[in-house]
C-alpha cells in the first residue's frame, strides 16, 4: 500500500506563512528536510452528524476529491452531504511522498556532506520532527 499523508488546509497556508515549505503546483516540498510530497486535494471526515451510520465507511479517514465525487458528496466548507448523511470535514490535501525515503535520505546525505545530526528513519519519523517542531 502507497504511504500517504494528509495535510489539512489550515495546516498549508501557516506553512507557507511561515517559509517551512514550498508548494509548487501539485508538489509541497518541506523545506528543512528537502522532502516532497506530490498533492491531490482530499478531505478528512472528524464525524457523521446526522446521528445515523456511517455506510461508506467514511468517517477518521481521508479521501481524495475524486472518490468523493464519484460517490456524490456535496461539500460547503467544513461539512459534507453524502445522500441523506451529513459529515464534518477537515479541507486539506492528501501527499503521497515522491521517490522512496531510502533515495532521499542518499540525497539529503549527499547535500550535507555527510555531516549532520541524527537523520529519520522514515516518512513518519521525518514529518513527526516536522510536525513537533511547528506545534
Amino acid at each position: 500500500m502507497e504511504n500517504r499523508v494528509f495535510f489539512p488546509q489550515a495546516a498549508l497556508d501557516q506553512w507557507i506563512v511561515d517559509g517551512t515549505v514550498d508548494l509548487t503546483q501539485d508538489e509541497l516540498t518541506i523545506l528543512a528536510e528537502g522532502r516532497r510530497y506530490k498533492l491531490a486535494e482530499a478531505i478528512r471526515v472528524t464525524r457523521e452528524v446526522s446521528g445515523a451510520e456511517d455506510p461508506h465507511g467514511l468517517v477518521g479517514r481521508a479521501k481524495p476529491m475524486s472518490q468523493l465525487d464519484a460517490l456524490g458528496a456535496e461539500i460547503i466548507e467544513t461539512s459534507m452531504l453524502v445522500g441523506e448523511h451529513a459529515y464534518d470535514i477537515v479541507p486539506g490535501w492528501l501527499g503521497v511522498p515522491v521517490g522512496s525515503f531510502a533515495e532521499h535520505a542518499a540525497e539529503r546525505a549527499k547535500a550535507q556532506g555527510g555531516a549532520s545530526g541524527p537523520a529519520p528513519q522514515s516518512d513518519e519519523e521525518l514529518l513527526a520532527g516536522f510536525a513537533a517542531a511547528k506545534l
